[in-house]
């Protein structure tokens, strides 16, 4: 680990949002890694009686569900998939988005007129319903839903490195690295990209959130991966006893805010310790 990276890790600690939005992050991801220690069994044994509440049943704390499985089983496996799924999904997105920005802001002209028509393009079909039709023609799969997450995301990705791409192409370092023979290549990932990474580390949180949310939704609807638990899965499973056992979508809805909610304080929280006026103001 860098003198940068533990500086900024301090800081964020620092912070009330960002020691909150750690605190809840870590417990998430402690849930996904200790989830095979302590439920061997899987999420899908059916464990129990049918519909025990939280706290009827010492076995079980959280209950069980409709078919007698463990909720605290599927809640903790269940964070294995959304967290896997929105962190490759933003991943892929920002990879995707940084391509395209990066050449689009660096070069200008027809290049920047044909990749920012295709950008507009993606982002005049809704979202939502793009990862819905991709998913219901390919199949619904942990890959396929990667992808689709991805697909629909990246144009807010490459507006924004095109945006810094534009600023920072005038600068005279980046001049001077034209004058003395660099190429292209080399000035845009060696240069001026390292000098965009606050804004996409700060989007990168966002992304994830919202490719968790879009998961859990392609679950609830019966869209998600069949042999994959994730949260939206118990959620959709839960829905037909809303009434009578609602706590079989309450525990997941929980598990599934508080993430959102962790990502959200760390991206405000980045916002607030990458950005250059506060740094100078501080």
């Amino acid at each position: 680990m860098t003198v940068g990276s533990q500086s900024l890790i301090v800081r964020l600690l620092r912070h009330p949002s960002g020691l909150v939005g750690l605190l809840l992050i870590a417990l998430a991801v402690g849930m996904a890694l200790g989830a095979g220690f302590f439920f061997p069994a899987g999420p899908w044994t059916m464990a129990g009686p049918p519909r025990l509440w939280p706290g009827q049943n010492a076995a079980f704390l959280l209950g069980t569900d409709s078919l007698g499985r463990d909720l605290a089983a599927g809640l903790f496996h269940g964070s294995r998939v959304s967290l896997a799924v929105g962190a490759s999904a933003a991943v892929v997105s920002i990879l995707i988005g940084t391509v395209v920005g990066s050449l689009s802001g660096y070069y200008g002209g027809w290049l920047d007129d044909v990749l920012m028509r295709l950008t507009d393009a993606m982002q005049t079909i809704p979202s939502f319903l793009s990862a819905i039709a991709i998913v219901g023609i390919v199949g619904p799969s942990l890959p396929t839903i990667i992808f689709a997450i991805a697909i629909v995301s990246w144009p807010m990705i490459a507006r924004l490195v095109r945006a810094e791409f534009l600023r920072l192409r005038t600068y005279d370092f980046v001049q001077s690295c034209r004058i003395i023979g660099m190429s292209d290549m080399r000035i845009i990932f060696t240069q001026i990209l390292p000098n965009c990474l606050a804004p996409i580390i700060v989007a990168s949180s966002v992304l994830v959130a919202t490719a968790i949310i879009v998961e859990a939704s392609l679950s609830f609807l019966g869209l998600g991966d069949p042999n994959a638990m994730s949260w939206g899965t118990i959620l959709g499973n839960g829905r037909a006893a809303l009434r009578t056992a609602w706590y079989m979508t309450a525990i997941p809805a929980t598990a599934l805010v508080l993430t959102v909610l962790a990502l959200n304080l760390v991206g405000d929280a980045l916002n607030d310790v990458l950005n250059p006026r506060l740094k100078e103001r501080s």
